[in-house]
């Protein structure tokens, strides 16, 4: 199986094109799931897409839970990458590129049932380095934040 290339324009372009179609955000998660493998074994779905914002949703089910009947840390921690580097992607300049450099992770307390975790960005326009770092609430059914995660980005032109 091919692995994609995640690029601001694969992102931009998939999304305005699939997102309003039936069945168009499970297609796009998918895509995402193919350009980052790891990612895509939690199965979540990217719900939101747009400048500076990101919302993705992720079901609880067997194979994310741990020990403890609840949603694994790691989980956790992969669904607030996936969430900011979606988030990141879609709000970068076409001629920037990104990597994650640094991942600090909150656990809360114990998550069980539907997640969601949101993503806000400052859209990066110009072509130099940058090294943001973002903030992740993944929050429960009820609305309370289970976790927090921070993710580190390193920036730069293509």
């Amino acid at each position: 199986m091919k692995t994609l290339t995640p690029s601001t324009a694969t992102i931009r372009a998939a999304w305005d094109r699939l997102h309003r179609l039936p069945g168009g955000k499970l297609i796009f998660s998918r895509m995402v799931g193919k350009m980052a493998p790891y990612t895509g074994t939690i199965d979540a779905r990217v719900e939101e897409l747009r400048d500076g914002y990101g919302r993705v949703v992720l079901a609880d089910r067997k194979g994310v839970r741990n020990h403890l009947n609840s949603i694994h840390a790691i989980a956790l921690a992969n669904l607030g990458e996936m969430v900011s580097g979606v988030t990141m992607l879609y709000a970068m300049h076409p001629d920037l590129r990104g990597i994650l450099t640094g991942l600090d992770v909150e656990y809360l307390k114990k998550a069980r049932g539907t997640l969601t975790a949101t993503c806000e960005v400052e859209p990066i326009t110009e072509l130099r380095e940058h090294r943001p770092t973002l903030h992740v609430e993944i929050k429960d059914a009820s609305g309370e934040v289970v976790c927090r995660v921070h993710p580190k980005w390193l920036i730069r032109p293509r």
